[in-house]
């Protein structure tokens, strides 16, 4: 099936998703071991691009008509940190078609 513009949505945001997560856990031990707060900017903008994220999968998902299992992949990869580069690499391959997604 050809990919679709959700689907290049959805590998837009999931490199960008990944970074603000690990910037959010940077920002989290500073926090803890120094005088600087940067989790109140960071999770705002963590959360925006995680729901983002959901928006894009839930409509990626609807327009190719993936399976339970392949939605389910790439959201769980969505709440591991470095996750969102993993799943743009995967969708990566299936815009360029060649591999299935998580098959």
């Amino acid at each position: 099936m050809k990919p679709s513009a959700a689907v290049h949505r959805l590998r837009l945001v999931s490199g960008p998703e990944g970074l603000s997560f690990l910037l959010l856990l940077t920002c989290s031990v500073l926090k803890r071991t120094t005088s600087f707060n940067g989790v109140p900017v960071m999770g705002a903008v963590h959360g925006a691009l995680f729901v983002l994220y959901v928006v894009f999968l839930a409509q990626a998902a609807m327009a190719q008509r993936w399976e339970g299992r392949r939605t389910l992949v790439l959201f769980l990869l969505a709440v591991v940190p470095t996750g969102g580069f993993f799943a743009d690499r995967m969708l990566a391959k299936e815009e360029r078609g060649e591999q299935a997604l998580a098959a």
